[in-house]
C-alpha cells in the first residue's frame, strides 16, 4: 500500500519537477511577469474603471430623476389645508413628489466631461501596454544580469579547475626538484583565491536570480533556471540605424503623454464652464394626503386625495455665480495643469527620442567592442596556453602564469558582459525602430 502511494506521489510530482528543471527563456520570463505583475493587474482594473466612467458620462446626458416622500405632524396654531385659514387643530400631512432636471445651457460641461471619459477609455489599453512594456524592460535587464552571473560561474569554475591542475603539476615538479617551495605556496594561494572568487560569484548569481524572481513576482522559494543561450545569440540588425520620429509617436509613452495633455485641456474647459451662468429645466408632479386629527368627521379616501391634489409643474432656473473664489481658483489651477501637461508631453518625446538614440549608440558601440574583445580573448587564450607550456618547462615563474590566467579570465568575463549588453540593446533597438514587441507570448 505504501509503495502504491509513493508511486502515485512521484507520478503527480513528476510534471512539477520537470517544469522546475526546464529552462526559462527570456520571453517566458517576461510573459510570466506580465501575467502576475501587480502593476499590470492594477492597470487592468483601471481599464475596467475607465469603461464604467465612460458609461456614466453617457448617462449624464439624460435627465436626472428623483422622488420624495414626506410626512408632517402639526399641532397648535397652523393653517388648515381645507380652508387655507389659521386654526388651532392637529393635522397630519403626507406628501409625494417626482421631479426631473436637465441642464439646458452648461457651456459644454457635460460634453467635455464625456470627451474626457471617452479619451480615458480609449487610452486605457495604451496605459496597459505601457505598464507591460515597462515590466518587460525591467525583467529583461534582470534576466541578462542573472544569465551573466550564471555564465560567469562557469568561467570561474574553469579557472579554478586550471589552477588546481597547475597546483598538482607544480607539486610534482617540486618533488622532482624543478620547482621551489615558494612556487607551490604561490599556486596554493592562487587556488584559494580562485575558490573564493567562485564562492563570491555564486553568491552574486543567487542575488541576481532573486532580483529576477522579484521582478517576475515569482515565488522566491521555487527554483528558476534561466536559459543562458541568449549570451550566444549573434546580432542580426544592420550596421547603420536611423530613428524615425513617426515610429516613436506610436509608442505608449507618447500616446499617454498626449492624452494627459488633452485631458488637462478638457478639464480646464470644464472648470471654466462652472464659472459661467447655468440654465436648467425642471419638471415634476406632486400630490398630498391630509388628515384633521382634532375633529371626528368623514375623511376623504387616500386614493381620492392623491388624485384630487395631484399637480404638475415646469420651470427654468438660471444660476449666476457672482462671488465664488474657489471656482476661480480651480479654473486657474486647471489652466496651470494644462500647461504643465503640454510640457510633460514635450519632455516625454525628448526622453523617448534620447532613449532610442542611446539604444542605437550603445548597440553599434557594443557591436564593435564585442568584435574587438573577441580578438583579445582569442589572443589572451593563446597567451595563457603558451605560458602554461612554458611554466611546465620551467621557463616561466608562478607570478607570470598567474598574470596570464587572470588576464584571460577578465577578458572572457568582459566579453560575456558585452554580449549580454548587446543582446538587450538589440531588443530595445528592435522595439524603438522596427516597432517589434519586446516579447512574444507563449
Amino acid at each position: 500500500m505504501n509503495k502504491k502511494i509513493a508511486i502515485i506521489t512521484l507520478t503527480l510530482a513528476a510534471p512539477l519537477i520537470a517544469d522546475a528543471q526546464q529552462e526559462w527563456s527570456l520571453d517566458r520570463c517576461v510573459s510570466y511577469a506580465i501575467e502576475h505583475a501587480t502593476e499590470v493587474g492594477r492597470e487592468r482594473i483601471e481599464q475596467k474603471q475607465a469603461q464604467t466612467e465612460y458609461r456614466n458620462s453617457l448617462l449624464d446626458f439624460l435627465p436626472s430623476v428623483s422622488a420624495q416622500v414626506g410626512g408632517q405632524y402639526n399641532w397648535g396654531r397652523n393653517i388648515d389645508p381645507e380652508t387655507n385659514t389659521y386654526n388651532t387643530i392637529t393635522t397630519f400631512n403626507n406628501g409625494y413628489q417626482i421631479n426631473a432636471s436637465l441642464p439646458v445651457v452648461d457651456w459644454g460641461h457635460t460634453w467635455n466631461a464625456f470627451r474626457k471619459a471617452r479619451l480615458t477609455k480609449n487610452t486605457a489599453a495604451t496605459a496597459l501596454q505601457k505598464a507591460q512594456d515597462n515590466k518587460a524592460i525591467d525583467v529583461m535587464q534582470k534576466f541578462v544580469d542573472a544569465v551573466y552571473a550564471i555564465k560567469s560561474i562557469e568561467l570561474t569554475e574553469q579557472k579554478l579547475a586550471d589552477s588546481k591542475a597547475l597546483l598538482e603539476k607544480t607539486r610534482k615538479l617540486y618533488e622532482l626538484g624543478e620547482k621551489s617551495r615558494p612556487d607551490v605556496a604561490q599556486m596554493e594561494s592562487q587556488v584559494a583565491e580562485d575558490d573564493y572568487n567562485l564562492l563570491h560569484q555564486k553568491n552574486l548569481a543567487r542575488t541576481a536570480l532573486l532580483s529576477l524572481k522579484t521582478a517576475m513576482n515569482y515565488p522566491s522559494a521555487d527554483s528558476l533556471n534561466p536559459d543562458c543561450s541568449i549570451a550566444d545569440i549573434a546580432a542580426q540588425l544592420p550596421a547603420s540605424l536611423t530613428i524615425d520620429s513617426m515610429s516613436l509617436n506610436n509608442k505608449p509613452e507618447i500616446i499617454m503623454a498626449d492624452a494627459e495633455a488633452e485631458k488637462a485641456r478638457l478639464e480646464w474647459k470644464i472648470r471654466r464652464a462652472d464659472a459661467l451662468p447655468q440654465l436648467s429645466l425642471y419638471a415634476g408632479v406632486s400630490t398630498t394626503y391630509y388628515i384633521n386629527l382634532s375633529q371626528r368627521q368623514d375623511r376623504m379616501p387616500f386614493g381620492s386625495q392623491l388624485r384630487n391634489n395631484l399637480g404638475e409643474y415646469v420651470s427654468l432656473t438660471l444660476s449666476i455665480p457672482i462671488f465664488s473664489p474657489s471656482t476661480w481658483s480651480s479654473v486657474k489651477r486647471a489652466k496651470s495643469d494644462y500647461i504643465l501637461a503640454k510640457l510633460d508631453a514635450q519632455d516625454a518625446r525628448r526622453k523617448l527620442n534620447d532613449a532610442a538614440l542611446q539604444a542605437v549608440i550603445d548597440y553599434e558601440g557594443y557591436q564593435k567592442e564585442v568584435r574587438q574583445m573577441g580578438k583579445k580573448v582569442a589572443a589572451d587564450s593563446l597567451a595563457y596556453r603558451l605560458s602554461y607550456r612554458k611554466y611546465e618547462e620551467g621557463m616561466l615563474s608562478t607570478f607570470d602564469i598567474h598574470e596570464a590566467a587572470q588576464t584571460y579570465l577578465e577578458s572572457s568575463i568582459k566579453l560575456l558582459q558585452l554580449n549580454m549588453l548587446l543582446a538587450i540593446r538589440e531588443k530595445l533597438v528592435r522595439y524603438y525602430i522596427n516597432n517589434e514587441p519586446l516579447w512574444t507570448s507563449n
